[in-house]
């Protein structure tokens, strides 16, 4: 180990032979709040480094040999009186000292916004920064001036060092951009973005239950799936694994999903299901919960209005109402209780297209306003659209505390080549200030309700009266700008 004495004694006498033409100011310049930064050590040349792309509180943050992913960008959060905390794109966790002794591992944490999490910038020369740690007035440093891959980040006292003295990289909009589709033979997508990892499930068409993972909403195009649950051997719900959902309830995911019998007509043994986690990772590990009704049922969807939980999904509603969404209370969110009541039915002309259809109701929130968005008109035909429900009374069980909007919200672009644009989810950006449609479409018009259909996703914005704006579904391969925050 290197004497720390005669380190710093250099250090000091380097920043002295400076002073003639360098004048260190207590700010750095202003730092911009809506880009992700790498960090490169001018000792090293590496990179401030989430260490083995962990995920968890308290890991380590090293430098690591710069290669610009997730867990190497970090974004500036604004504290006020120019301090900031530093939030990585990878976890979603921010950087934190848990003391001021000199040489402790420097960690993320989730974000508290406290002293320890605080850092302000000071200037150095050549265009270079320290961080100063508002609890303990100290530097980030590389440990002992090491140049090694995984070498540790921690603090001394402030010296204007080169191992304490940072480039800021920033990376433009075009660092994060993707293409639709984000999954090809993606039918009846549900995305959610939890703990730095944007999670992708679909229809499977089998007896297996998979998800993929990606730091980056890019990189599920080519993020292999992992099967977490298999479904051979049960007595019904063997097969035909359909419309997957995970919903994170009280520290718990809760996986619904839609299976039926290994029969040639598989369609009438259709079922609702679901699993539950053993922990907070959506993989799992899942164990086999319940069985959601005995009837034919599909598209299973949770509503939480209040301290209430319903189950949402489609059904046969029997005479003039045909396939139709419904609404039943859940006392857990593996219990039904109760009646199941009609929530929607293809009564107007747009949701009877090639079929009359209601299906896939999904939960949408916005400004204290609940909302349904569903499905409608047949999955078979390129008219397959999305309508929305909106409640404007106080009881959700009640049909007539519902409007329907008397237009589709979202439906086919022939301009850009995307039909049956259905079955969607929806999924906050990394930094949770967007809100972004995931569904699936056809690439033609002669498309079917297949595995042919792909995975696609697309930012939306909000109208004057609450409700969603979707535009228009975009052109695959057409490039866009990746959520806030990856």
């Amino acid at each position: 180990m290197r004497n720390r004495l005669v380190i710093a004694a250099a250090a000091m006498l380097a920043a002295l032979a400076t002073t003639a033409v360098v004048t260190t100011s207590a700010e750095a310049a202003t730092v911009r709040t809506d880009t992700p930064y790498v960090l490169v050590n001018r000792n090293s040349g590496k990179a401030l480094d989430v260490y083995n792309l962990a995920t968890t509180d308290g890991a380590p943050i090293n430098q690591y040999t710069r290669n610009d992913g997730a867990w190497q960008q970090w974004t500036f959060l604004d504290s006020g009186s120019g301090w900031y905390r530093l939030r990585s794109a990878h976890s979603g966790k921010v950087l934190d000292l848990p003391s001021s002794t000199d040489g402790v591992q420097l960690v993320q944490n989730a974000d508290r916004n406290d002293a320890r999490q605080q850092f302000r910038l000071a200037d150095s020369a050549g265009g270079q920064v320290r961080l100063i740690n508002r609890a303990s007035g100290k530097a980030l440093e590389v440990w002992e001036w090491s140049t090694a891959d995984g070498a540790k980040v921690s603090q001394y006292q402030d010296l204007d060092g080169a191992n304490q003295q940072w480039q800021l990289v920033p990376l433009g909009a075009a660092a994060r951009t993707f293409t639709n589709p984000i999954k090809r033979g993606g039918p009846d997508p549900w995305l959610q973005h939890y703990n730095g990892y944007y999670y992708l499930a679909t229809t499977t068409w089998n007896s297996t239950i998979t998800m993929r993972r990606s730091t980056t909403l890019a990189g599920l195009a080519t993020t292999a799936d992992q099967v977490i649950f298999n479904l051979a051997g049960r007595a019904n719900g063997c097969c035909n694994m359909w419309a997957p959902e995970f919903h994170l309830i009280n520290g718990r995911w809760y996986f619904y999903y839609t299976a039926g019998q290994n029969v040639s007509d598989y369609n009438p043994t259709q079922r609702l299901h679901v699993l539950e986690s053993a922990g907070p990772d959506p993989m799992g590990p899942y164990t086999f919960k319940a069985d959601l009704g005995t009837e034919w049922a599909l598209d299973a969807s949770v509503l939480k209005v209040g301290s209430n939980l319903y189950l949402m999904g489609t059904y046969n509603a029997g005479g003039s109402y045909g396939q139709s969404n419904f609404i039943q209370r859940l006392t857990n969110p593996w219990t039904l209780t109760g009646s199941r009541v009609r929530l929607s039915s293809p009564t107007l002309s747009w949701e009877r297209q090639t079929g009359a259809v209601n299906e896939g109701p999904e939960p949408l929130y916005h400004n204290g306003k609940v909302m349904v968005v569903y499905s409608a008109s047949a999955c078979w035909g390129p008219d397959y659209k999305l309508g929305l429900l909106t409640l404007t009374g106080a009881d959700p069980l009640n049909p007539a505390h519902w409007t329907k909007s008397l237009n589709p919200v979202f439906q086919r672009n022939d301009a850009n080549g995307v039909y049956a644009p259905g079955h969607n989810g929806f999924f906050k950006s990394p930094d949770g200030t967007e809100d972004w449609i995931v569904y699936h479409a056809n690439d033609s018009a002669g498309g079917g309700c297949d595995m042919n259909r792909s995975t696609r996703a697309q930012k939306f914005t909000w109208n004057a009266d609450g409700t969603p704006n979707f535009g228009a579904p975009v052109r695959l391969g057409a490039t866009l700008t990746a959520p806030s925050g990856e």
